[in-house]
C-alpha cells in the first residue's frame, strides 16, 4: 500500500513540476497566469538562506512553510513522495542491477556538512545555495540543457510545432554533463544525490527530529536484511524518506510505519571534525569567493547586462538563486548563464548576450517568474523608462561612418517611443570624386534603455558596429553615464 501510494504521488507531482516547467514561457500576452514558481518556493532551505544573506524577507513563502510544518511532524515526505528530482534519481536508479547486499558507503555527513557550509556562508551574505540546491539544480537544467535540446532536435527532425523553436545557450553543455552525472551516480548506488549530496535533505532530515511519524521494527525481525538492501535511504529517522519500500517488502512483517511503538534513532553524526572544517569552509569562502574585483563598479565587465528589475548588484547577488526560470521565459533568448562575467560569486546568474537575443521592449516576464525578487516585477509603464545599458557605435565598423555606405537598421528598430538613434544627414564625396549625401546614426545616451535590439539587429557580421554595455544602467548609481546638469 505504501508503495503504490508513494509511486502514484511521484508521478503526480513529476508530471505537474512538467506543466509548470513547459508553462513559463509567453504565449503572445504579457502575463503568464501559471503560478510556474510553485516548487521554488516551496523550497524552505532556499528562502532561508537567501532571507539569512540578504537580511530581508521579500515575500511570505506559503508553500515553503507548509513544507517544513509537513516535515517537522511527519518527516522527509517531500523527498520521498514530492521532490522531481528524488523521482528522476528514483527512475534511474531502478535501471541498476539489485545488489545481494546493503551499500557500505558511509558519506552520509557530506549533505551535512555542505548544509553547515551554506548556513555560514549566507550568514556572511554570500548566498551559495542555488547551485546546489535541488530545485534550482533541476530547473536550471531543464532550462539551459534538456528544453533547448529537446527544441532543437523538433527542428532537426523537421517537425512542426509552433511552441517551439531553437534555443541555445551559454555553458549549456557544461550544466548538461554535470546533470547526467547527477543522475549516472544513481547506477553507483541508489539515489546517490539524495543519500549524500542534497542540501535540501540534510536541512529536512533535521526538521524530522521530532517527527510524529514513525517507523518501528518488531520483534518478529530475524535480520534477513532484506530492508537495507530494499531501502532508498537510510533505516535511520533522519535518513528515512517513508518511501514504504521497507514495510512493503519485510517477509516477517516486522517493519510498521505509525504513530506508535519505539522508533529508530535519529541517526545524524558529523563528527566534530568534519562540523568545524565546514564552519570553517562556510566563513573563509566568503573572501574566497570575493577576490575579483567584478564586484567593484569601475571593474565589472561592460557585457555584464542584467535583466530590466534587477537589483543592485551585491544585492541582486545575495538573492539570485540561479534557478534559469527567467532565462527559460524570456522570449527572445538573451538572457544566458554567465560563468566569471560577474566573478565567482555570479556564476550562473542570468545576464543579457544582445547578440543573441535583446530585451523586448515592453516584456517583463522575466520579474514575473523570479521567485526571491532578484529581479522585481514590473509594470509596462515602469519597464519603458528602465534602463538596463547604453548603445555605442563602433565607428569604425559602422557602415555609414567608415565606408559611406547606406545603412539605417538601428533607427528602424529601435522601440523606444522617442527614438533613442537618430540620423544625421551628411554629404560625403564617392572614391570618384561624386558628392552624396548619408545618414550617419547617433545615440541619445538620455533615452537609450540598452535593450539590445539594435545590436542584435546590426547587420555587419562578427563583432556588431553599435553594441550595448551596462554603463548607464538605472540600478547602479556609480554607473551613471551622464553627470547632472
Amino acid at each position: 500500500m505504501w508503495k503504490k501510494a508513494r509511486i502514484s504521488s511521484q508521478v503526480i507531482f513529476f508530471f505537474v513540476f512538467l506543466w509548470l516547467f513547459v508553462n513559463t514561457k509567453s504565449k503572445g500576452a504579457d502575463e503568464l497566469g501559471y503560478p510556474v514558481k510553485a516548487f521554488i518556493d516551496a523550497d524552505p532551505l532556499l528562502f532561508l538562506l537567501t532571507s539569512l544573506a540578504s537580511r530581508s524577507i521579500e515575500v511570505i513563502p506559503y508553500l515553503a512553510i507548509v513544507v517544513f510544518i509537513v516535515t517537522a511532524l511527519f518527516g522527509r515526505v517531500f523527498c520521498g513522495w514530492v521532490c522531481p528530482l528524488g523521482t528522476l534519481n528514483n527512475l534511474v536508479g531502478g535501471l541498476k542491477r539489485k545488489s545481494a547486499l546493503a551499500p557500505t558507503h558511509n558519506w552520509f555527513w557530506v549533505k551535512y556538512a555542505l548544509l553547515v557550509f551554506l548556513f555560514l556562508s549566507a550568514l556572511f551574505s554570500l548566498n551559495l545555495s542555488g547551485l546546489v540546491d535541488p530545485l534550482s539544480f533541476l530547473i536550471r537544467s531543464f532550462s539551459v540543457f534538456l528544453y533547448p535540446t529537446f527544441t532543437n532536435l523538433t527542428v532537426l527532425l523537421s517537425i512542426k510545432c509552433a511552441s517551439f523553436g531553437e534555443l541555445y545557450f551559454l555553458q549549456g553543455s557544461f550544466i548538461g554533463v554535470l546533470f547526467l552525472l547527477v543522475l549516472g551516480l544513481n547506477l553507483v548506488e541508489r539515489r546517490f544525490w539524495c543519500r549524500y549530496l542534497c542540501p535540501l535533505g540534510a536541512f529536512l532530515g533535521v526538521l524530522s527530529r521530532f517527527s510524529v511519524l514513525k517507523k518501528t521494527v518488531s520483534e518478529r525481525c530475524n535480520n534477513c536484511g532484506l530492508c537495507e538492501r530494499m531501502c532508498q535511504g537510510n533505516p535511520n529517522k533522519a535518513e528515512c524518506f517513508l518511501c514504504g519500500d521497507c514495510d512493503d517488502g519485510c517477509p516477517q512483517k516486522a517493519i510498521h510505519l505509525g504513530f506508535k511503538g519505539k522508533e529508530l534513532p535519529w541517526g545524524i553524526d558529523i563528527g566534530k571534525r568534519r562540523l568545524f572544517g565546514a564552519i570553517f569552509g562556510g566563513i573563509i569562502a566568503v573572501p574566497l569567493f570575493r577576490i575579483s574585483p567584478t564586484r567593484k563598479v569601475a571593474f565589472a565587465s561592460e557585457k555584464l547586462i542584467r535583466p530590466p528589475g534587477a537589483l543592485e548588484e551585491k544585492e541582486f547577488l545575495r538573492r539570485c538563486v540561479r534557478c534559469g526560470e527567467c532565462m527559460k521565459v524570456c522570449i527572445t533568448n538573451g538572457l544566458q548563464p554567465t560563468l566569471l562575467e560577474a566573478g565567482w560569486e555570479g556564476i550562473w546568474t542570468p545576464f543579457l548576450v544582445p547578440r543573441i537575443g535583446y530585451c523586448e521592449f515592453r516584456c517583463t516576464l522575466c520579474g514575473q517568474v523570479c521567485p526571491t525578487g532578484a529581479i522585481k516585477r514590473l509594470t509596462g509603464k515602469e519597464k519603458e523608462s528602465l534602463k538596463i545599458g547604453l548603445a555605442v557605435i563602433e565607428k569604425n565598423r559602422c557602415l555609414p561612418h567608415a565606408y559611406s555606405i547606406p545603412c539605417i537598421v538601428c533607427e528602424e528598430v529601435c522601440p523606444t517611443p522617442k527614438k533613442a538613434i537618430t540620423l544625421e544627414t551628411v554629404t560625403v564625396k564617392t572614391k570618384d570624386g561624386k558628392e552624396m549625401e548619408i545618414k550617419k546614426p547617433q545615440v541619445d545616451p538620455e533615452l537609450c534603455v540598452g535593450c539590445g535590439i539594435c545590436e542584435a539587429k546590426c547587420p555587419v557580421v562578427g563583432s556588431p558596429a553599435i553594441y550595448v554595455t551596462s554603463a548607464g544602467e538605472t540600478r547602479e548609481r556609480e554607473k551613471k553615464f551622464l553627470l547632472d546638469r
